[in-house]
């Protein structure tokens, strides 16, 4: 059996997927296990054992014991190796089902995620601006029906997550909320209503930490273990990803990107949340004469105000390249992953825009980083928000393990 040094060691280099033997830790060894055929999609033991460090009878134990649980299955065997046919595992996605609400300032969404990350399900309401009541009331119609499409019952339902923008009483002026109404959000206790009418466990985040964190559970387009994370939407929103954990920060608005300073025009410093928002496109195509709710539906408001939105795309990538360079004069980051409220094409666009836009810039003492575009696309908030959840009783947090 190993020592507690070699315990701490482990869990000190936990970035290298490395377990411990140790029967204290047993449920990080259960996670660690989990973690790994989440980012691999099926794994054999002795795939396992290579990837962990645990001994093959840990190995052995921890797969039975989680087949047990219900939270794995086998897959076909693979033959034609030596020896015995090896016989990989995958998630089981009827282990468990995670609902999710975001609450956006142009909208409310209500989502259904089983064990492996697949959206069941979703509803969605448009709004002007959000109200605590109107929420409540929003799951409170939706998610009967919503359940019942997924042929599943609230008994079911693991946990809701809560994605939001916090302290939404500022910044009204920017989507046109007043701001004697969303006041009431200062005194609102939204996790008291919304037990009134789920009976699970309630998790709230920030909506862009929790969109980072459906990227980095769900993700399927890379594997990067520190990036940065970037979410345009009304107001641009973020998180940063250290040791392939969400990094929350003191207050849970680390990589909330919007009042990082950036220039502006005349020379002068402007917030990133001034340029890269989705506010300030429907500005832009208000002055215009045109109607800026269109942008909200399909791709159809996308390219009738092509010429608009291009110029927005450019000034876009612009504050997102140079809030990239101060970010990484402080972490180097191996990438830069996009996404957004906007179609997958004007997504790419923004992707490959910002990383030219970078290559302008004094990148002096600093590496460039691959630029990615999201997974989730405008999902990406709830997904996040059903991943909560999820991460908390399934995952591991490197960051909290480093801490401790």
């Amino acid at each position: 059996m190993a020592t507690d040094n070699a315990a701490t060691e482990t869990i000190t280099t936990a970035k290298k997927n490395k377990g411990t033997n140790q029967i204290a830790v047993r449920n990080y060894n259960e996670k660690l296990i989990l973690q790994l055929i989440r980012k691999h999609v099926s794994l054999t033991k002795a795939d396992a054992t290579r990837e962990t460090g645990l001994s093959p009878n840990a190995v052995s134990v921890i797969f039975r014991s989680l087949e047990d649980g219900n939270l794995l299955i086998k897959e076909d065997a693979i033959r034609g190796r030596r020896g015995q046919p090896s016989i990989p595992m995958s998630l089981n996605p009827d282990a468990a089902y995670f609902l999710g609400l975001k609450i956006g300032r142009r909208s409310l969404e209500l989502i259904v995620v089983d064990f492996v990350g697949n959206t069941l399900n979703h509803i969605q309401e448009n709004h002007e601006f959000p109200l605590p009541d109107a929420s409540v009331a929003f799951v409170a119609s939706a998610m009967s029906d919503l359940l019942a499409k997924c042929k599943i019952s609230k008994t079911d339902i693991v946990g809701l997550g809560v994605a939001m923008p916090f302290e939404l009483w500022h910044w009204t002026e920017e989507f046109g909320a007043p701001r004697e109404k969303m006041e009431v959000w200062k005194t609102a206790d939204l996790k008291a209503e919304l037990s009134k009418v789920v009976d699970c466990p309630i998790l709230i985040e920030n909506d862009g930490t929790a969109a980072c964190n459906a990227e980095l559970v769900f993700g399927t387009e890379h594997d990067k273990q520190d990036f940065i994370y970037f979410f345009v939407g009304t107001i641009i929103g973020g998180g940063i990803v250290l040791n392939e954990s969400v990094f929350r920060g003191r207050e849970g608005t680390a990589g909330g990107f919007g009042p990082m300073p950036i220039p502006g025009k005349n020379h002068q410093s402007e917030r990133l949340v001034d340029q890269a928002s989705l506010f300030v496109l429907e500005r832009m195509i208000a002055e215009q004469g045109g109607d800026p709710r269109s942008i909200y539906g399909d791709a159809t408001g996308w390219t009738e105000y092509g010429e608009i939105v291009n110029e927005w795309v450019k000034m876009t990538a612009r504050g997102l390249a140079y809030a990239t360079v101060s970010s990484l004069s402080i972490i180097d980051f191996e990438a830069v992953i996009i996404d957004g409220n906007f179609p997958e094409f004007i997504r790419d666009q923004i992707v490959r825009e910002t990383s030219e836009q970078i290559d302008e810039l004094d990148l002096q003492g600093i590496r460039k980083p691959e630029f990615i575009p999201g997974s989730c696309g405008n999902l990406a908030r709830a997904q996040g928000a059903a991943s909560l959840t999820l991460s908390e009783t399934y995952a591991i947090n490197q960051n909290t393990l480093l801490r401790s």
